[in-house]
């Protein structure tokens, strides 16, 4: 209790730490120059993975900007491809699902950009085609005048140019991109989430920060970098980290918690699956429904008192 209590006035006292603006700031500019980043990372993403012996897995995605929590695009993750406690694998696929679309968009426009190339260089080569064409029918007497194409200044017809714009303007992207990636995790799952970033061309700055020595792991040096533990830079990523598995911890308890609750209502018999949703939405847990008398669940829509009696029977032989 005492441990827990001691944590709980720590967040608390990080909490209100960062309602600072100034230290807050000085946090950024400190993991800045730690980090050799260009400028202090206004934007910061931190990546967790939970699970319960590989069970349930859930990955958690937490967002901070100008050093503060910004809970409308947290994301919670639940792991489809992995199985068993496999970190370094649900990180990789948790960033997959969070950039693939990005690289996706980031690919569309450089082919955007291309086509737009293209067309501008056809363009031009026509109208120089017609250009000479029409000095050569001028040359021999041709009362015949070449008509100009109709442009917008750089030799492309304006309908063309107007399409490849209006396309390559349509290909934003949804979210920002961070200007910073943190993932809970030392050199292993730094170095996994690296081979997926690669991989779909995403150049982002990107640390592991292992929980242990709250040691900060870089893709360019095998030594970590270890910040002062007064460093408000050290409190900034601590905190980041910290919400972030809470985030994910809390999904993962959820999940585990229905799976639980649906297994054991799975196995009793009268109960099926306007009953089971009833129980769930109205209770919550088995440790309610056990509390509950058998008027109460009887009470309950859908249920009826022998069916209350055999759920009351089969809780109790499972305690």
């Amino acid at each position: 209790m005492v441990k827990q209590n001691a944590r709980e006035v720590l967040e608390q006292q990080r909490i209100k730490w960062l309602t600072d603006s100034q230290k807050t700031q000085l946090a950024l500019e400190e993991l800045q120059e730690a980090l050799n980043l260009a400028a202090p990372p206004q934007r910061i993403e931190c990546y967790d993975i939970s699970n319960t012996q590989g069970t349930n897995s859930v990955g958690a995605m937490v967002v901070f900007e100008a050093g503060r929590p910004k809970t409308s695009e947290y994301r919670r993750f639940k792991i489809k491809t992995v199985e068993g406690p496999n970190d370094f694998a649900s990180h990789q696929e948790v960033l997959r699902r969070r950039f693939r679309a990005v690289a996706k968009q980031a690919s569309a426009e450089a082919s955007a950009g291309m086509d737009v190339e293209n067309a501008l260089l056809n363009a031009s080569i026509d109208a120089l085609a017609n250009a000479v064409d029409g000095v050569a029918e001028a040359g021999v007497g041709s009362d015949a005048n070449p008509q100009p194409i109709a442009s917008n200044g750089s030799g492309v017809p304006d309908a063309a140019s107007a399409e490849q714009v209006a396309a390559s303007s349509q290909l934003q992207h949804d979210w920002a991109m961070p200007d910073l990636i943190i993932i809970d995790g030392g050199k292993g799952q730094l170095s996994a989430a690296m081979e997926v970033l690669q991989e779909l061309r995403i150049d982002i700055p990107t640390v592991g920060l292992a929980k242990e020595n709250e040691e900060i792991f870089t893709p360019a040096s095998p030594d970590p970098i270890i910040l002062p533990r007064s460093s408000q830079g050290l409190y900034m990523v601590q905190r980041i980290r910290d919400e972030a598995h809470r985030f994910g911890i809390t999904y993962h308890r959820k999940l585990r918690s229905d799976r639980t609750f649906k297994s054991v209502l799975d196995e009793i018999p009268g109960i099926g699956p306007k009953r089971k949703q009833a129980l769930m939405k109205h209770f919550g847990s088995v440790r309610a429904m056990s509390a509950a008398s058998v008027e109460d669940l009887a009470a309950l829509d859908g249920m009826t008192r022998d069916a209350a009696e055999k759920l009351k029977e089969y809780i109790g032989r499972g305690e």
